[in-house]
């Protein structure tokens, strides 16, 4: 199998709607809207030629300067057959961070989206248990992301522009 058959079937089944295709050191990558994660992640399931069937990672990512598309839920899928990998991402708006969980076809990402939600504060729809995993309760910001500054900003050693703020 390889990354042009995966985006063959992936363009023949939700067409334009898929953008941002890359490929980094063999990785496919690519980009589809909030409300498609279900449908794409099933039919990369589904699809016997594809055979998607293992979630190896789910993390966020906040890009501060993408306005209306702050947030990022990074996907990497594998196909545990024919030993390929590709990276799906899905963005959205800080303001509203609604994502559909995966936990229901993948058991996996049921702590993956609650270390998702309690760094990033990404609302996973149909989650059955999204409270904090790794942080303390009573906190009501999201610590990953780059909304903070750095806890001495006269130190030189730890200035914002090293870590990309």
């Amino acid at each position: 199998m390889s990354n042009e058959l995966i985006k063959q079937k992936l363009t023949e089944k939700f067409g334009e709607q898929l953008t941002g295709w890359e490929e980094q050191f063999g990785l496919l990558t690519f980009s589809a809207p909030a409300e498609l994660n279900l449908k794409v992640v099933q039919f990369l399931y589904d699809d016997e030629t594809l055979r998607f069937r293992f979630l190896t990672d789910l993390t966020g990512v906040h890009y501060p300067d993408r306005k209306g598309e702050e947030i990022c839920v990074v996907y990497h899928l594998h196909n545990l057959i024919d030993n390929i990998r590709l990276r799906f991402k899905v963005y959205v708006p800080s303001e509203k961070p609604d994502v559909y969980s995966l936990s229901q076809r993948f058991s996996g990402a049921n702590w993956m989206e609650r270390e998702t939600y309690d760094f990033f504060g990404v609302n996973f729809i149909g989650h059955p248990n999204l409270i904090r995993i790794l942080n303390m309760d009573e906190m009501d910001y999201f610590p990953m992301r780059k909304e903070y500054e750095m806890e001495d900003p006269t130190r030189r050693d730890k200035d914002n522009e090293m870590f990309g703020r």
